[in-house]
């Protein structure tokens, strides 16, 4: 349908704008100036401490006082580089000077903003990649060795007994139609709207509620207990290291197929293999998606710029995979403390976390994209990254030239958590 592609950007660019306006901050206006004392100055954070996310010596907060004074009216701040023990701490353009230039203000009403940013940049930089390899490096050889490397993981499933992708596919085609039509749907669209509505509803849980709950503390000046709590469960690094995974996955994903290309099964059907022997062609996968009639095509995936042989690892079940995860071992409020509750609480957060990826497998593997071993990487990657996934923090320093030559100001996310004996100690 020619509506098709205009809606799934309207949905996406809708996502993005409402979770701009539910994360923005209430507390100050876009005609708000930060002001050079203390107790602004640490409340508000004026140099920020964390983009792609903060580094080593930044997470602690340990900049109090004086120092902060200090750092904002300097013309270099400290960032700290690290790759296993190495250290090294490196001077950088202190943005502080420009934050109350209009487009930082703009920044500190609306954070997300930030976000939005980084993801466009990380999608776009990551589709320019894949056509790259699509135009340039794909030939017939490539194509040979991809469709040789799905054959080769045909054979490890089998001597695993778990190549059932043929009878999964062939469930809902033939018993399921209906419940097909819908997977076909549920792979298309899903998997972009779904991850910005996970980013979204993170970042609203783990830093938007939390400061909003700390600015109506130090409003009164009288210590809330419970608010300290809440701030200490919920984190602004929850959500970025789950950031920092996600895109570092997709850096992984594009190193791995781009080295070991993978034909999805979909290719593998009789159809697609004008050359292919008898083995082959008796998989008759069928394309669900791109080939039926009851197929749902999706703008951001089907273009002549894709590769159409990046299977493996899957980032839609790697996705998937981490979103579960974090639903699953999200800290819950602590106001209810009776421990049967909590325990229902968090079954029912368990079982909400195996929901989406179970789709997502399903998905995958009734229309034909990926298989079982694909899933499984996807799964691993998303694992061996989340260890490693700080090293994005060395891009700080790029960040913060880039910030400084645009003459913008990024604020931070961090809760103030002493605001209020700063202020004691100013009086």
């Amino acid at each position: 349908m020619v509506v098709g592609p205009f809606v799934e950007v309207a949905v996406v660019l809708g996502l993005l704008s409402g979770g701009t306006l539910l994360n923005r901050d209430t507390s100050v206006g876009l005609s708000d100036m930060d002001e050079d004392n203390l107790l602004t100055s640490h409340t508000r954070t004026p140099y920020s401490d964390d983009g792609i996310e903060s580094g080593p010596a930044d997470d602690k907060g340990i900049m109090m006082g004086d120092d902060i004074v200090h750092i904002v009216h300097s013309d270099k701040r400290p960032r700290t580089l690290y790759f296993g023990p190495w250290r090294r701490t490196v001077w950088t353009p202190n943005t502080a000077r420009f934050r109350n230039r209009l487009l930082s203000r703009v920044l500190r009403k609306f954070p997300f903003l930030v976000e939005a940013w980084y993801w466009a940049l990380l999608y776009w930089v990551y589709q320019l990649a894949r056509a790259v390899s699509a135009v340039l490096l794909i030939d017939e050889s490539v194509v040979q060795a991809a469709r040789r490397h799905a054959l080769q993981l045909v054979r490890v499933e089998e001597a695993l007994a778990i190549f059932v992708e043929p009878a999964v596919q062939r469930f809902f085609l033939q018993r399921r139609p209906a419940v097909m039509r819908g997977i076909n749907r549920l792979y298309a669209f899903v998997h972009i709207p779904g991850t910005i509505l996970f980013l979204v509803v993170l970042y609203y849980i783990t830093t938007t509620r939390p400061q909003r709950q700390m600015q109506i503390q130090q409003a009164t000046l009288h210590p809330d207990v419970a608010a300290h709590r809440y701030r200490d469960r919920y984190r602004p690094d929850l959500y970025e290291r789950r950031r920092r995974t996600m895109a570092m996955c997709n850096l992984v994903a594009f190193v791995l197929f781009t080295a070991w290309p993978v034909m999805p099964p979909r290719l593998l059907g009789a159809d697609h293999l004008a050359h292919s022997s008898n083995d082959e062609a008796g998989y008759a996968f069928v394309d669900t998606v791109h080939a039926t009639a009851d197929g749902a095509q999706s703008v951001w995936t089907t273009n002549r710029f894709c590769n159409q042989y990046a299977a493996m690892p899957s980032l839609h079940f790697g996705y998937a995979f981490l979103i579960g995860l974090t639903v699953a071992t999200l800290p819950l409020d602590a106001g209810d403390t009776r421990r049967a509750a909590r325990a229902r609480r968090r079954l029912l957060a368990v079982l909400g976390g195996l929901v989406y990826p179970a789709l997502i497998w399903i998905a995958i593997i009734a229309t034909a994209n990926h298989f079982i071993l694909d899933a499984v990487v996807g799964g691993i990657v998303c694992l061996a990254v989340w260890q490693v996934s700080g090293l994005l923090r060395n891009l700080l320093p790029l960040e913060d030239y880039f910030l400084s030559a645009v003459r913008i100001h990024k604020p931070s996310k961090r809760p103030a958590t002493h605001s209020i004996r700063a202020a004691e100690r100013v009086d």
